[in-house]
């Protein structure tokens, strides 16, 4: 386990984290701000949860993310398309459990995930993507040290409007624990 302040990150359980990862996929409060258009099957959902899991393949690490005062699960975080030539990583995450939004476990999630990328991945730059209207991720992202790289101009198409998407980086010498 990766153990922060707040919360600790564990190794996903498919068995005993599907109902929850399900229903999160399939709310639309949540999945507004998520490159996720369509509702979810249960079997897609543990489909999902065993290849990360197992940690399918080396190139990403997914972790579930759960409160340490009352072993709550709330979300997810990982790196993925690790690019162990470049030494880079693009960040992911999601606290599904919405009465867990605005109380900092994204920020420290954000943050433990990418001690552990620099620290025991070798990465030199993680990266991430979100969309313009997710100001909530953006002052999460913004507090754990992530600097806007770019704007990729209406680039998705969400609820019959064009939207940007917004990358944000991070280099191994800018973070700070």
């Amino acid at each position: 386990m990766i153990i922060g302040n707040k919360i600790y990150l564990r190794a996903i359980e498919p068995d005993t984290d599907l109902q929850k990862c399900y229903y999160w996929v399939n709310d639309r409060m949540l999945t507004k701000f998520l490159a996720l258009h369509m509702p979810y099957s249960k079997g897609f959902e543990k489909e999902w949860l065993e290849k990360a899991a197992k940690h399918q393949h080396e190139r990403a690490y997914h972790l579930a993310i759960v409160v340490k005062a009352n072993d709550q699960y709330i979300g997810n975080v990982g790196l993925m398309e690790i690019n162990s030539l470049n030494r880079n990583a693009e960040l992911g995450i999601m606290i599904g459990d919405r009465t867990y939004w605005n109380q900092g476990y994204g920020t420290e999630a954000v943050k433990l995930m990418c001690r552990y990328g620099f620290k025991n991945l070798n990465l030199h730059r993680i990266f991430l993507k979100v969309f313009s209207h997710n100001e909530r991720a953006i002052r999460c992202y913004e507090k754990a040290g992530f600097k806007h790289e770019g704007t990729l101009r209406d680039s998705n198409f969400i609820n019959g409007e064009y939207r940007d998407s917004l990358i944000y980086g991070i280099l191994e010498k800018e973070f700070k624990e």
